[in-house]
C-alpha cells in the first residue's frame, strides 16, 4: 500500500537512509560476486538468492512510498544509484514521479527509458499532466499517445500545451464536475455516487447552462446541508465568485489562492464557457518553481542544476556570472590600486575598508530581496520607482548615520584618530545610500526592459558596493587624512 506524501523532513531522511542502506547491501553483494575467484559449491546460487532478496526489499520499500517522496530520493542519489533505483520503480508510478522530480533530473530519467516504456507511462497520465510532461518527451511518443486519446482529451492536451509558461492556461486542470442549475440536489448526489473517486481537490461543483457557460458554484457543503429536493439554482453561489481566464498571469492567480483561501477556481474562455479549473496544488507548484528560480537567479544561475550533473554541464550553467564577477572583482582591485600610496601612509585603511564594502553589500542584498519579492507578488511595478527609491534612501541614511557612527567611534578609539572615525562614518553612509539605490534600480530596470528582476542581482549588487565602497572610503581618506 502506497503511503501518503510525507511533509516531515525527518521521515523523508529516514526513507532515504533505508534506501541507501539497501543500495549499500546491493553493492556489497555485487562486489563479492566480482571478487570471488575460487567458487565454493552452490556459491552462485547463494549469491543469486541474496541479490534477489535485496532487490525485493528495495522494490517493497519503493512500492510503499508516495511518488513525491521517491522523486526526492532520486534527486539526492548519485547518477548510477539513481538509475538503478529508477529501474525498480513500478510502471504505474513512473509518470507521477516524472512530474514530481526537478527539471534538472527529469531528462536523465527519461533518457534511461525505452520508447515502449515511455509510451506506457505517458498513456497513464491525465490531459493536464501529459501537457506538463510533453516538452521533455520525444515528439514521436507524444504523438503516439495523443492518437490513442479520445477527441476531447486530445483537445485538452493541445489546449494546455498551447499556452505559454507562466499563464493560467499552462497550469489548468481539466478534471472537474459539471452540473445544471435546474436539477435537484438529490439528483446531484446520485450523480456523484456513480464515481469511484472524485477528482483531487474537489471542494465544489461547477454549474453550467446547456451551452457550457458558467453560471455559479455548488459547494459540497451546500450539497450536504440542504434538503435533497431543493434545486441547484436555489443554493448555488453566484456573487463574489473568483474566476480566471487562460491568459491570466499564473503568479497573480496563485496570489489569489493565498489571499482568499481557495481550493479550486473555474477557468473560463472569452465567452464565459467553463473550460477547466485551477487547483491549489497547481498554484503551490507554481509558487515553488518561481521561488526556486529567484533563489537561483540571485546566485547568477540560469537554471536548476542537478547536484550530480556532469562537470561540464554544471560549468556551463555557472560560468557566465562567474566571468562577470571576475571582471567586477578586477575593477575593485584596480580601485584599491589607485589609492596604493594612501594605504601605504595609513595602514589602518587596509583593515577598515572591508567593513565598508561588506556592510554595503549586505544592505544592498536586503533591499534587492525586498524589491524582487514585491515584484513577484505583484505589489510593485516600474511606476513605483521614485517612491520606493525615496523610502529606501531614507532607511539607508538613518542606518548609515547610526551604524557608521558606531564604527567611526570604534575606529577613533582604536587608532586615536578622530578624522579617521569621521571618514569611516561618512563612507559607511554614502555606501549604504549607493547600495539602496542599486537595490531598487537594478530589479526595477530589469523588469522594465523585459528581463528577470532576480537574475544575477546578488552578483551585481555585491560588485557595485565593493568597488563603490572602496572608492568612497579611500577617496575620502585621501582628501581628509593626507
Amino acid at each position: 500500500m502506497t503511503q501518503p506524501k510525507s511533509d516531515d523532513p525527518d521521515i523523508l531522511r529516514r526513507h532515504l537512509s533505508d534506501v541507501r542502506e539497501l543500495l549499500s547491501r546491493q553493492r556489497l553483494v555485487d562486489d563479492l560476486v566480482q571478487r570471488q575467484q575460487m567458487r565454493m559449491p552452490h556459491q552462485d546460487l547463494v549469491e543469486t538468492i541474496t541479490h534477489r532478496q535485496n532487490i525485493a526489499r528495495l522494490q517493497r520499500k519503493l512500492d510503499r512510498l508516495h511518488p513525491a517522496d521517491i522523486a526526492w530520493i532520486l534527486e539526492t542519489l548519485p547518477l548510477s544509484e539513481r538509475l538503478f533505483l529508477w529501474d525498480l520503480v513500478r510502471a504505474d508510478m513512473g509518470g507521477d514521479i516524472l512530474l514530481e522530480v526537478s527539471d534538472a533530473v527529469r531528462p536523465g530519467l527519461i533518457e534511461a527509458m525505452g520508447v515502449a516504456q515511455l509510451r506506457l507511462v505517458a498513456g497513464a497520465l491525465d490531459a493536464d499532466e501529459l501537457a506538463d510532461l510533453a516538452p521533455d518527451l520525444p515528439a514521436e511518443v507524444v504523438e503516439e499517445v495523443l492518437d490513442t486519446l479520445d477527441l476531447e482529451a486530445r483537445e485538452h492536451v493541445r489546449a494546455a500545451m498551447s499556452w505559454p509558461e507562466g499563464t493560467v492556461g499552462a497550469l489548468m486542470d481539466f478534471e472537474l464536475l459539471r452540473v445544471r442549475e435546474h436539477v435537484s440536489l438529490g439528483v446531484v448526489a446520485r450523480y456523484l455516487r456513480r464515481f469511484e473517486a472524485l477528482p483531487d481537490h474537489t471542494d465544489k461543483l461547477y454549474v453550467v447552462d446547456r451551452e457550457g457557460r458558467f453560471r455559479g458554484l455548488l459547494t459540497l457543503e451546500a450539497l450536504l446541508i440542504n434538503a435533497p429536493e431543493r434545486a441547484v439554482s436555489e443554493v448555488m453561489q453566484v456573487e463574489s465568485v473568483v474566476t480566471f481566464h487562460p491568459e491570466d498571469d499564473a503568479s497573480r492567480a496563485a496570489q489569489a489562492f493565498e489571499r482568499y483561501d481557495l481550493v479550486s477556481v473555474p477557468v473560463l474562455d472569452g465567452e464565459g464557457r467553463l473550460i477547466a479549473r485551477l487547483t491549489v496544488a497547481d498554484a503551490v507548484d507554481h509558487i515553488r518553481e518561481v521561488s526556486e528560480a529567484e533563489i537561483l537567479g540571485n546566485a547568477g544561475l540560469r537554471e536548476e542544476e542537478d547536484l550530480f550533473a556532469p562537470v561540464m554541464r554544471s560549468v556551463k550553467n555557472r560560468w557566465a556570472w562567474l566571468a562577470i564577477n571576475l571582471v567586477t572583482a578586477f575593477v575593485a582591485s584596480r580601485v584599491i590600486d589607485l589609492f596604493e600610496d594612501t594605504i601605504a601612509q595609513l595602514v589602518a585603511l587596509a583593515a577598515l575598508m572591508p567593513i565598508v564594502a561588506g556592510i554595503g553589500g549586505n544592505a544592498g542584498n536586503q533591499t534587492i530581496t525586498m524589491i524582487v519579492r514585491a515584484i513577484a507578488m505583484g505589489q510593485v511595478d516600474p511606476s513605483s520607482l521614485w517612491r520606493l527609491l525615496g523610502k529606501e534612501l531614507g532607511v539607508a541614511l538613518i542606518n548609515g548615520l547610526v551604524w557608521g557612527g558606531v564604527i567611526g567611534l570604534l575606529a577613533w578609539l582604536l587608532y586615536g584618530n578622530l578624522a579617521l572615525g569621521l571618514v569611516m562614518t561618512a563612507a559607511m553612509t554614502l555606501n549604504l545610500l549607493l547600495a539602496a539605490s542599486a537595490g531598487v534600480l537594478i530589479p526595477l530596470l530589469r523588469q522594465r526592459f523585459g528581463g528577470d528582476p532576480a537574475l544575477g542581482s546578488s552578483v551585481l549588487i555585491t560588485a557595485l558596493t565593493d568597488s563603490g565602497g572602496f572608492f568612497i572610503f579611500l577617496g575620502l581618506a585621501s582628501l581628509v587624512l593626507l
